[in-house]
């Protein structure tokens, strides 16, 4: 049984044709998926499905043997953007999803500060938004998601903003701290390239269904220089190709 079953999910806005329409999508305990597609394809929209910011009109999500109804502490949330809280520091902006349920205690505040740590932000806890750089703030922004050690993480192009050496960096900060963890990861992106390198299965979608869909065989753990590789670019000439034909 999937670990996260997108079963015939259908959803539509007022006055529109189907954003997103009839997908079916299955994940397994751990894997890391990618959904690729140009922008106004659906998927953000499948994504907040995922979350539960959204509820389908037709089909169903199943997350772990129950359907899924509302946001939890199952599943961890992602936006493009950091959204730090400014008057927060760094570790208060963590520990967040923790403060809106109850009083953080030493074990959360210990949690957040390994997860710092991992991050490379150990230097940096009690420093706010202002004092740090894009890429510093998308690190808080992944430790927050990640502090209530939610099975699954759902992420909406979380890195589209930075330049590519801090894009890459985080690339691997993520896949490293989810491999430990044991995280289900569905990313969402328009970047052939960052599909490739951080899907182990990665979905093709447009005009709200997925078109295709392919898995990434490249060796664990990936590396950077796994970019130069003929494999690794024989899978984003076919993606490429794919995306190509759907224009059409």
């Amino acid at each position: 049984m999937a670990f996260l079953d997108i079963q015939q999910v259908v959803f539509t806005y007022p006055g529109r044709a189907p954003v997103v329409d009839g997908v079916d999508w299955h994940m397994q305990a751990g894997e890391f998926h990618c959904l690729l597609g140009r922008s106004g394809c659906g998927k953000t929209t499948l994504l907040q499905l995922a979350a539960g910011l959204l509820r389908p009109q037709s089909g169903h999500i199943v997350l772990r043997d129950g359907e899924l109804a509302a946001p939890g502490p199952q599943v961890g949330f992602m936006f493009q953007a950091p959204t730090l809280l400014d008057w927060h520091s760094a570790l208060d902006n963590v520990l967040l999803p923790v403060s809106l349920q109850r009083r953080p205690t030493p074990q959360d505040q210990a949690r957040a500060l390994q997860l710092l740590e991992q991050l490379g932000l150990a230097g940096h806890a009690r420093h706010h938004p202002r004092q740090l750089s894009g890429g510093q703030q998308s690190r808080v922004a992944l430790a927050r998601a990640l502090v209530l050690e939610p099975p699954l993480l759902l992420l909406d192009e979380p890195f589209a903003a930075l330049d590519a050496i801090t894009r890459a960096e985080l690339q691997d900060d993520l896949l490293r701290t989810c491999r430990e963890r044991g995280t289900t990861v569905l990313f969402v992106t328009h970047d052939i390239n960052e599909a490739v390198y951080l899907g182990d299965r990665i979905a093709l979608m447009h005009h709200g269904r997925i078109v295709d869909d392919w898995t990434i065989a490249l060796p664990a753990p990936r590396t950077q220089a796994m970019r130069h590789g003929a494999a690794f670019n024989d899978y984003c000439a076919r993606v490429r190709a794919a995306m190509d034909r759907s224009r059409a």
